[in-house]
């Protein structure tokens, strides 16, 4: 195995940070061709197109948050296979995550498909931008295929860790997105259509390219199809470690859905506007985001190593940075988050609904510095079923109520209905606060 892709040696923060960087910039560039399309729409296209490619996409948004839950399953067990150094237990873990896809792949596109109008209709989509979501919702369901095949290859890459294989695709995924979003939505004024579209051929683009790279690329594993093809075992430890933080993210994903009804209910400028902010918060909330993946993948493969005293100084570390980061950024979106939502809208009744509601979200920036390090160490230790506890507290037991409570105050503000935020992450971190005491004094007594 090559020395960079080994996180069990030297310097803590240096090999975290190192690792963390590519998955940053990869994960910018995937909120950025997943922004581009709200951008160009409304540049050039109609507030009925904007509020359309705002909801379907937090729709998609969500589905693409479970296929990442799952795959953590194959990031966790690649990534401590390769600190036992057991290259062919990763292999049996890479062949059948793949099985276990394929399947999901299939089972998700035809219901999405099937059911586009449905769920638009589930999202409270204004009937002024209805046609709009079912379109957006329809062609991106086509597409599911190659946004779950990303994940796929994305959780093995990390797992074996190498982070930068997946900037090196998202980097050209992302030419394609624009180049297409331009001709399809600017020069055809396809609208919301045109920007799924383009949506579709980035992902598709991004995948192909990784497979090209696995092909001439020497991978720390082994994979022998006519023996490994099926391994019941591995499938259902890639299920374990995987299942229960993908059903948190489908959770957390249907709490925000219900923030997006709620508000869709009130006005398409209110949809646009928190269609818009929610893009933004995509990106002001990367930082954290990034740690919470490299964060499991350190983790992973300390554990596989027995080197549990860098796993947890990985935790302090990250926390810190990413805290620093979070107070900049944060302040930044609070005080002149108008500034950001003018770049993806002309309307200045959405500019100024989008920065009321990133008010919340600003607050938050804080708070995720501390929650998703936290996650990414749980995951890492293989904790999972924790992590998809305090993901459905936070989101059922604190933000879908408090929305629910807040949407109810007449003449009720997008700052207020988003402050459901930052209080049910700040319940989060209470808990993992706790729960990783409770660890801690367990292995102390244990030992």
């Amino acid at each position: 195995m090559e020395k960079e892709k080994n996180l069990t040696e030297g310097n803590i923060l240096k090999s975290l940070m190192g690792f963390a960087l590519p998955v940053l910039l990869a994960m910018f560039l995937q909120a950025l061709y997943g922004a581009v399309d709200l951008l160009i729409v409304g540049q050039f296209a109609t507030t009925e197109d904007v509020s359309g490619v705002a909801t379907g996409s937090m729709l998609l948004m969500t589905l693409t948050g479970v296929i990442t839950g799952l795959a953590m399953g194959i990031t966790i067990l690649v990534g401590q296979s390769i600190g036992e150094k057991n290259a062919k237990k990763a292999g049996d873990t890479v062949v059948n995550g793949t099985v276990i896809f394929a399947v999901l792949a299939i089972a998700l596109t035809i219901a999405v498909v099937v059911f586009s109008d449905v769920l638009s209709k589930l999202m409270h989509a204004p009937k002024e931008a209805f046609e709009q979501t079912v379109s957006y919702v329809r062609i991106c369901g086509i597409g599911l295929i190659f946004i779950i095949a990303y994940n796929v290859l994305g959780g093995i890459f990390r797992g074996i860790g190498d982070s930068k294989t997946p900037l090196i695709t998202v980097i050209i995924a992302s030419i394609f997105n624009v180049v297409a979003d331009v001709i399809l939505v600017a020069v055809f004024d396809m609208g919301a259509a045109g920007a799924a579209i383009a949506t579709v051929i980035a992902q598709g683009a991004s995948v192909l390219i990784s497979l090209f790279i696995i092909s001439r690329k020497k991978l720390p594993f082994e994979i022998e199809l006519s023996k490994q093809l099926i391994n019941k075992g591995i499938i259902v430890k890639i299920l374990k470690l995987g299942i229960p933080v993908a059903l948190q993210e489908l959770l957390v994903g249907i709490s925000f859905l219900v923030i997006q009804a709620q508000v869709n209910t009130m006005d398409v400028i209110a949809s646009a506007g928190v269609g818009v902010a929610e893009k933004l918060c995509g990106f002001i909330m990367l930082i954290p985001a990034s740690y919470m993946q490299s964060m499991s993948a350190f983790v992973a493969q300390n554990i596989g190593a027995g080197r549990m005293d860098r796993a947890k100084k990985a935790l302090l570390c990250g926390i810190s940075t990413s805290l620093i980061a979070g107070v900049v950024i944060g302040g930044f979106s609070f005080f002149r988050g108008d500034l950001l939502a003018m770049i993806f809208t002309k309307e200045t009744a959405v500019i100024v609904a989008a920065h009321d509601y990133m008010k919340a979200y600003a607050i938050d920036c804080l708070f995720t510095a501390f929650l998703f390090c936290f996650l990414g160490y749980f995951n890492g230790c293989g904790n999972t079923f924790f992590v998809m506890l305090q993901g459905i507290v936070g989101a059922f037991c604190v933000r879908v109520p408090l929305v629910l409570l807040i949407r109810g105050i007449e003449n009720v503000s997008l700052f207020m209905i988003g402050l459901a935020t930052p209080a049910s992450t700040v319940v989060q971190i209470v808990m993992c606060v706790t729960y990783y005491c409770i660890k801690r004094e367990k292995v102390k007594v244990d030992s």
